[in-house]
């Protein structure tokens, strides 16, 4: 099994004002996912510098996650290594999918704002969500590479929550 010696360092450690931006525009996006139809979700992925947005993507469909549609596309674009020093920020916890999908396109950090759990409680058993009880804590524990996991931020939960709430109720 590798060791977390075996890897590169992940660039540099966002601030928490830092991450509030980024939760913020990730949220933004998820707003435009409504927009245009889909669910409420959207992710940015961040550059090294913890500045540089490099990729913004909506939610698709019930398959094609905001998270791992982005996390496919950076690892077209973007070598390896170059991954492992950057952050994928996303207002909800990935889900199992996408958390996988982040660890095989070697994204190094991931930071969320809300649970997995917290969206189930806003949801309900929506048969447009049906989320799994397979948080990315999870799956990344199970990982051979220390993908750093980062959430959720308290602070940001009411911002996020709102949005869901709001677009769920509709439905």
């Amino acid at each position: 099994m590798q060791q977390a010696s075996d890897f590169p360092a992940q660039g540099l450690s966002p601030t928490q004002d830092q991450i509030r931006r980024h939760l913020h525009r990730s949220n933004e996006v998820a707003k435009r996912a409504v927009s245009i139809g889909h669910h409420p979700f959207g992710a940015i992925l961040v550059g090294p510098d913890q500045e540089t947005v490099l990729v913004e993507q909506c939610n698709v469909d019930t398959v094609n996650h905001a998270e791992s549609v982005l996390a496919r596309t950076a690892a077209l674009n973007y070598s390896p290594e170059f991954l492992w020093s950057c952050t994928l920020y996303t207002s909800v916890e990935p889900c199992c999918m996408c958390a996988g999908t982040a660890y095989w396109a070697n994204i190094g950090r991931v930071v969320y704002g809300m649970t997995e759990r917290q969206l189930l409680d806003v949801t309900g058993a929506h048969k447009e969500n049906p989320t799994m009880s397979v948080d990315s804590r999870y799956v990344f524990d199970h990982c051979q590479k220390p993908v750093e996991l980062i959430g959720p931020m308290p602070d940001m939960v009411d911002e996020i929550v709102e949005l869901q709430r709001s677009f769920w109720a509709s439905r």
